[in-house]
């Protein structure tokens, strides 16, 4: 009862002093502190006997490795007929390396502890390896094996097919699958690399054999196209003779091809409606063709897209989202690619606010030609500049990081002045941008969703000429 009576007595007190204490303002937002200084770990860069370079980071503290071979080839360099090829022997490179299987690959990475994976995008195959400095000695060989010496087991390869055959008719129940091919298609059409699928096509990947990956694998994963990446704590010197006896006699042969060429944007706006009936939910992309990561206005679209739709905060969201609630969630990106990659607005939205949404999509887009005020303005340079160190707190991050400067052609002094750069973005620089690339009368308008409920609605907006598609004429008849 003592200990009771103590107790309340505390409670009393401290009602007390809470009730003196003056009420928080709401309405005023606190000041925002100007980003700080953020100096990126130095890159330095050596060469293997065989001229393969090597971009390497010292971090010391966690005793950890993350090397990272990074081949300029992917879907781009699928032949025709053959969409699918380099994503296909990408994920086969590990089903059997060496004088290992698949299970015996995966049984010594697991025993060694070790993080060990491939895959292949649009532009980049890359085989990464995350592991202690202790088991590094062990850890190597299976790496360069996966990346040199990939066997391509018949039995692996039918089961992966296999997979893959099932995720295509996977794909048909999933409405932003389907919203991805059809605005790859719009944007950039069948014949450009960017237009097709990553994955490629069931009749493609069914055609595919084991001599198509081989041939695939000793044409593109060559030293000429590729570079290594090393971030952790171990010294160049202790590192560059262990990576000069696993990749110093990979042959280099001839110079890579050209890259892809650029396509012209959507002269006019148009809107597909692609049919899900009794679809609960319209995904909604909007797009054009945007910028490569080689252009001058990159650090201006950077924040430009934090203000549109890169941040909770972010005006597409909390439009959508926090005031009309039509979705979870909804955003924007700039993909960076060497060629332009597209500019997208997205969000899923209930079926019966369909045209609502694509209505306050352009009274935001178009919002974005006016000046943007100064303090949204400073609230966004600084998410972009406080943000831009996290990646750098690990291994993996920070060798993902450097390997961008290889991927992207960039200095390796990029990363120096990012976040000087960034605040150095003014209004007139967003409008300049927001003019030349947040174009709303030149956008592809995709809707996936329920015809029958939204069609009408849709039509009654006026945002152009409207086409309607069936699953069956976006990804084929059924199987």
């Amino acid at each position: 009862m003592r200990t009771l009576r103590l107790l309340l007595l505390l409670l009393a007190a401290s009602g007390t002093a809470l009730a003196q204490t003056a009420a928080p303002d709401w309405a005023t937002r606190p000041a925002l502190a100007p980003a700080p200084d953020f100096a990126p770990p130095a890159v330095e860069r050596f060469a293997l006997s065989n001229g393969l370079p090597v971009l390497f980071v010292e971090k010391p503290g966690v005793p950890l490795v993350q090397v990272n071979l990074l081949v300029k080839t992917g879907a781009v360099d699928d032949p025709e007929g053959q969409e699918g090829l380099a994503v296909f022997t990408g994920d086969m490179m590990d089903e059997g390396a060496g004088d290992r299987s698949a299970l015996e690959l995966a049984d010594a990475a697991e025993f060694l502890g070790v993080d060990l994976g491939v895959g292949a995008g649009l532009h980049v195959l890359r085989v990464q390896l995350r592991t202690p400095v202790s088991k590094l000695d062990d850890a190597l060989p299976l790496m360069a094996d996966v990346a040199l010496r990939p066997t391509f087991p018949e039995a692996d390869l039918e089961r992966l097919r296999t997979q893959r055959l099932t995720a295509f008719t996977q794909r048909r129940d999933e409405p932003r699958a389907i919203a991805s091919v059809v605005t790859d298609r719009t944007l950039y059409g069948d014949d450009h690399p960017y237009g097709r699928p990553l994955a490629g096509t069931p009749e493609a990947v069914a055609a595919l054999s084991r001599a198509d990956l081989v041939a695939f694998h000793d044409a593109t994963v060559r030293p000429e196209r590729a570079a290594l990446v090393v971030a952790g704590a171990v010294s160049a010197d202790e590192m560059m003779p262990r990576l000069e006896a696993l990749f110093g006699a990979w042959a280099p042969g001839a110079a890579p091809e050209a890259g892809v060429a650029e396509t012209d944007p959507v002269a006019a706006r148009t809107v597909t409606i692609v049919d899900r009936p009794g679809a609960a939910q319209s995904v909604i992309r909007i797009g054009r063709i945007g910028a490569a990561r080689s252009t001058p206005d990159y650090y201006a679209l950077q924040v430009l897209n934090t203000i549109l739709g890169g941040s909770f905060t972010s005006r597409l969201n909390q439009n959508l989202r926090e005031r009309n609630g039509y979705t979870y969630g909804a955003g924007s990106s700039f993909s960076f690619w060497p060629t332009p990659g597209p500019f997208l607005a997205r969000a899923d939205v209930q079926t019966d606010v369909t045209a609502s949404a694509l209505t306050e999509f352009f009274n935001e887009l178009n919002g974005m030609l006016a000046t943007v005020p100064d303090d949204e303005l400073a609230k966004a340079r600084n998410y972009v500049a406080l943000s831009f160190p996290s990646p750098f707190a690990t291994v993996a991050g920070t060798a993902s990081m450097v390997g961008s400067l290889f991927v992207d052609d960039l200095p390796d002094d990029a990363f120096d002045d990012f976040t000087r750069r960034i605040q150095a973005v003014t209004a007139d620089d967003l409008a300049r941008v927001a003019r030349t690339y947040i174009t709303p009368e030149q956008m592809a308008v995709i809707v996936v969703g329920d015809r029958a409920a939204i069609e009408a609605d849709v039509r009654a907006l006026g945002l152009g000429l409207v086409t309607t598609l069936t699953i069956d004429d976006v990804l084929g008849p059924a199987e």
